[in-house]
């Protein structure tokens, strides 16, 4: 069970971390001024707080054995034509729309997107989606399905459903499951990817979508009565329970920092990388109802004592480690020179693999259903 809370009409569900009990108050909304609608503050004590581990993680627990890379479903080919890559200071981005998207779209970034995928099933315990879409659903649309990991799994899961997954850049596998395809689209041009849909999923697109209301606003048009809508979202500034993240003199906690950073990057390419913990305000003005976030704290590092959060450290510190190469055009939008990155690099690596300081951020999971 969790506590739930309703948030400025929202409900709003706190998850504890595994093993341990739900908070035994509900918590108090905040303000609705707040920018962080209703998690707790840095330097404030949660009541669901991740147990730390009293000693030093073992580097070799989760090497993987036995994973076999080439198994397959019976399958059907990719339909695109655009196979066409832009390369800038040695990385490869999409060439489709280019410019709009300053992260690339090459085999390192694709790695670290299927470790992203990796990271959330560990994080929600195999669960590729919150919301209740029933046994048989008949019509799924990924939008911004990336390297196509979470459709074509809820093609495996989902024999009878029709699965299409959109995205900018054509990195999806060639064979997939026969239900299973991919299309090569801007969500945010006119809708050409069909309607009835009776659930429509997103992750990690909320902060890059320039027009997110749009989007919203095409999707519950297109979406068939009683149909759902899921995002899944995280909020990568760093929070601490226990006091060990701590400031550095007169300046700010280095990750807290280096988040403030990437918002800055970002912005130049039009983009807020914490509107995720705004999606619900966005759907509520849309029409939908039903509208539930359920928040999770993900620790950063492998400080936590519990295996499963620290294999979802392990996740987020090799993510974020893979992240900062990626971050390279956004980051020379700020004028950052090339050593200057490297400085803030090494920094990033040293603090995320020091697991004396248990910092973690928040992952929201909204979900949203159209009137029947």
């Amino acid at each position: 069970m969790s506590s739930d809370v309703e948030f400025r009409g929202l409900q709003v569900i706190d998850v504890p971390p595994p093993g341990k009990a739900p908070s035994p108050r509900p918590l108090t909304p905040r303000p609705p001024a707040a920018e962080d609608e209703g998690v707790v503050e840095a330097g404030e004590q949660s009541s669901d707080a991740i147990e730390a581990d009293d000693g030093p993680p073992e580097e070799d627990e989760f090497l993987a054995e036995g994973w076999d890379a080439n198994s397959s479903s019976a399958s059907t080919s990719v339909t695109s034509s655009i196979y066409h890559h832009a390369f800038e200071n040695g990385r490869r981005y999409h060439a489709y729309k280019y410019g709009r998207y300053p992260i690339p779209n090459d085999d390192l970034e694709q790695s670290r997107e299927d470790m992203k995928h990796a990271l959330m099933l560990e994080l929600t315990d195999g669960k590729l989606f919150h919301a209740p879409i029933g046994e048989n659903p008949r019509k799924i649309i990924d939008i911004g399905t990336g390297t196509g990991m979470w459709a074509i799994e809820m093609g495996d899961q989902f024999p009878s459903a029709e699965i299409l997954g959109l995205d900018l850049s054509p990195i999806q596998p060639q064979w997939v499951p026969p239900n299973v395809r991919f299309i090569i689209d801007d969500v945010e041009d006119d809708w050409a990817s069909g309607s009835d849909w009776g659930f429509a999923h997103f992750r990690s697109m909320s902060m890059i979508l320039r027009d997110l209301q749009k989007v919203v606003d095409q999707t519950y048009l297109h979406l068939r009565p009683g149909g759902w809508i899921e995002f899944q979202e995280s909020w990568g500034m760093p929070f601490c329970d226990d006091g060990t993240m701590v400031s550095e003199g007169e300046d700010e906690d280095i990750m807290v920092r280096f988040y403030r950073l990437c918002a800055d990057a970002m912005a130049r390419f039009g983009m807020q990388i914490d509107k995720g913990t705004k999606v619900g305000e966005y759907l509520s003005h849309t029409g939908f109802t039903n509208i539930t976030c359920v928040k999770r704290k993900v620790p950063i590092g492998t400080w936590a004592k519990e295996k499963a959060l620290r294999l979802v450290g392990l996740y987020v510190r090799e993510a974020t480690m893979q992240s900062l190469p990626s971050m390279g055009k956004a980051f020379a939008g700020l004028g950052m020179s090339e050593v200057e990155r490297e400085v803030w690099a090494a920094k990033v690596r040293a603090a995320v693999k020091d697991t004396s300081v248990h910092r973690y951020y928040y992952f929201y999971f909204w979900y949203a259903q159209k009137p029947e």
